[in-house]
C-alpha cells in the first residue's frame, strides 16, 4: 500500500482533450456505468467523496483529473455502456475517448473497470479496441469481488485472461471490491508502476 493515493486532490472537469492540464503522467480510469469506478477510485485515494457516484448510469461526462503529487494524475474517463444513450452520443463518446487515448501523451496506462460478474461485454471489447489504438498500457480491475465466493472469483479472472490470451492483448488483470479493500495493494503496486516507474 502506497499511502501517497490518500492525498489525490480534484483538479478539474474537461469536455475536450485541450482543456486537460499539464501532466508529466497520468492514468485514466474507465468502464461501464454502475461497474464501480468511482467507488473504486475512492478505495484506492481513501477519499470517499473523490469521483462522485450516483446510481444514476452515466453520471460521469466529463474527463476529471485528480492530482496525486507532481503532476502525477489519476483521470476519471466518462462512463460508457448505458442503454439510455442515442448512437449519436455513443459516437461522440467514442471518438472523444479515441482523441483522448492516442494524443495524450501523458498516459501511460489504461484501468478498465469491470463488474467481476459480468466482464468483457460487448462495450468494454469496444474500450479495449480504443486502448489498443494508443501507447497506453492496459490494467483491468473486476470489481465487486465480495459478491462471489473465492473460487468464483478465481474463475472470473482466469477466463478473462484465457479471453485476452485469445485476443492476443496484453494486459494485467486482478479482483477488487471497493467495500473490503480487496486488492488495494495489488492496485497501488501497478499505479506505482505507471506514475512512479516502479517495478510490479
Amino acid at each position: 500500500m502506497n499511502p501517497i493515493y490518500f492525498s489525490t486532490s480534484f483538479t478539474s472537469s474537461a469536455e475536450r482533450l485541450d482543456q486537460c492540464p499539464n501532466a508529466i503522467v497520468e492514468v485514466a480510469f474507465a468502464g461501464r456505468s454502475n461497474a464501480g469506478k468511482s467507488s473504486a477510485i475512492n478505495t484506492i485515494t481513501r477519499n470517499g467523496k473523490l469521483a462522485r457516484t450516483s446510481k444514476t448510469p452515466g453520471r460521469t461526462q466529463l474527463i476529471n483529473h485528480f492530482e496525486v503529487e507532481d503532476q502525477r494524475f489519476l483521470v476519471d474517463l466518462p462512463g460508457y455502456g448505458y442503454a439510455q444513450v442515442s448512437k449519436s452520443r455513443q459516437k461522440a463518446w467514442q471518438a472523444s475517448m479515441l482523441r483522448y487515448l492516442s494524443r495524450r501523451d501523458a498516459l501511460r496506462g489504461l484501468v478498465i473497470v469491470m463488474d467481476i460478474r459480468r466482464p468483457l461485454q460487448d462495450s468494454d471489447w469496444s474500450m479495449i479496441e480504443l486502448q489498443q489504438e494508443s501507447q497506453a498500457e492496459l490494467h483491468l480491475l473486476l470489481t465487486k469481488a465480495d459478491k462471489l465466493s473465492r473460487s468464483a472469483q478465481q474463475q472470473s479472472v482466469m477466463s478473462v485472461q484465457r479471453q485476452m490470451h485469445e485476443a492476443g492483448i496484453s494486459a494485467t488483470i486482478q479482483d477488487f471490491s471497493a467495500l473490503k479493500g480487496t486488492g488495494l495493494d495489488d492496485m497501488h503496486r501497478v499505479l506505482d508502476h505507471w506514475l512512479y516507474d516502479r517495478a510490479l
